[in-house]
Parts: C-alpha cells; sequence; structure tokens
C-alpha cells in the first residue's frame, strides 16, 4: 500500500480521528467557484424551495436547542418532505428545476453540514431518509459541476466525520451509503485516500459485525483507486 502513494501512511493518533468541528452553518463559503452559485440568484423572490430549505434548517437548529419529541418530529417530518420533491412520490415526478434550486439553496445555507452533523440524533426512518436525500443531492449539475460536491470539498470534516461515524452501530449503514456516493468523485475520493481517517477502514472490514464489515468492504469497490490500494 505505501509503494502505491509514495509515502508511509501516517500512525493514527486516536485524538486526531474526530473531525474538527463543523463549519457553522450559513457561512460564508470558503472558495469562489462556490461563491458564484450561491448568489446568482440573490434578488429573486422567495420561493417555496427556498422556504424548505429554510425549514429544515430552522428545525435541525432547534434540536440543539429543544428538547422532546416535538423537534425530532419536525426535522424528520421537513426531510421527508424534502425526499419526496427530490426523488417524486410515486405519482408525480420530480420538477427536475425545483431539485437543482433546492441543492443550490441547501449548500448556501449549509444544510449539508447539518445533515452530517446531526444524523446520529434522528430515528431510523429519518436516517433512511436524509441518506437517499444525499445521494440525489450530490448528483446534481448547474453549468457542469456538482455543486454539493464543491461544497464537501471546501469542508472536507464531513467526510472524516462520516468515516468516524462508522464506529456507530445505529448510523453506520447510513454513512456507508453516503461515503459511497461521495467516493463516485475523484476529488472527493483524492481526499479520503490521502486521510488519516482511511486507515480506520481496514479495521471496519475487520469487525466482528457481519453487516458493518461487508458496507466497509463495499464502499472500496466502488472506486478502483480505493479496491487497489485495499488489495495491495
Amino acid at each position: 500500500r505505501c509503494a502505491l502513494l509514495g509515502r508511509r501512511p501516517q500512525l493514527l493518533v486516536s485524538a486526531r480521528l474526530w473531525p474538527q468541528p463543523l463549519p457553522a452553518a450559513g457561512s460564508v463559503p470558503s472558495a469562489g467557484g462556490e461563491m458564484s452559485f450561491f448568489f446568482r440568484a440573490a434578488s429573486r423572490p422567495r420561493s417555496s424551495q427556498q422556504d424548505l430549505v429554510r425549514s429544515i434548517k430552522d428545525s435541525l437548529l432547534a434540536l440543539d436547542t429543544k428538547t422532546g419529541a416535538k423537534a425530532l418530529e419536525d426535522v424528520e417530518k421537513n426531510i421527508f418532505t424534502l425526499r419526496e420533491t427530490l426523488s417524486g412520490d410515486g405519482e408525480v415526478e420530480p420538477n427536475q428545476d425545483h431539485v437543482l434550486q433546492i441543492a443550490l439553496e441547501i449548500c448556501k445555507e449549509g444544510v449539508l453540514s447539518l445533515f452530517v452533523q446531526n444524523l446520529p440524533s434522528l430515528g431510523w426512518e429519518g436516517r433512511k431518509d436524509l441518506a437517499h436525500c444525499w445521494c440525489i443531492l450530490l448528483r446534481q449539475k448547474v453549468d457542469e459541476s456538482h455543486c454539493c460536491v464543491q461544497y464537501i470539498e471546501n469542508h472536507v470534516d464531513l467526510l472524516d466525520f462520516l468515516v468516524v461515524c462508522y464506529k456507530n452501530l445505529e448510523v453506520a449503514l447510513n454513512c456507508g451509503n453516503m461515503l459511497r456516493e461521495c467516493i463516485k468523485y475523484p476529488s472527493l475520493a483524492k481526499y479520503i485516500l490521502e486521510s488519516n481517517s482511511f486507515e480506520l477502514f481496514f479495521q471496519y472490514v475487520e469487525l466482528p459485525n457481519f453487516d458493518i464489515a461487508s458496507d466497509a468492504l463495499n464502499t472500496f469497490k466502488v472506486n478502483p483507486v480505493l479496491l487497489i490500494w485495499y488489495l495491495w
């Protein structure tokens, strides 16, 4: 494995495994390319798509200040509405223009960070819906660029967080699903491959929990470079 990258992998220190605090939602993006997406339609009237994203953001932020089932119910209801908007409800097909607008608004408002940060707080259905939405959002292209992938490139701690969360049995499979979508994109796969947290996968594939070990191995198979590194 060392020969593949021409360097020795660094030893992991447990204190470095947990990612740094996630950026504050709605913080100003650090890259000019990302900025061009977010402010293109700044002068347009508020749309129902913007209202949906704002409701999702507000309900996720409220999890930090509210307690009880009501706050969680609001989050999961909003995420379910997002899922139906992105993928349709079985009778009505999604409006692609609305889907693209939602993807841009979610990046602008920092909701992708809130998704990852609050994933462990959700119930089983909520986590499943969130992972489903995550995969759809990453595939959205505006002017030949994947805006959500760009967002993650500028907030790579999200990838570290997802890798470390494999240790949490309740969310491991959801994290695996989200990571597999991420590493389909070369820039995100490159970051995972070169990060310290990548070495954790060699522990995960040997876990006694068959489901998690198999899921971690499946993550390698999504990207040939990762698989070669694993088999080297």
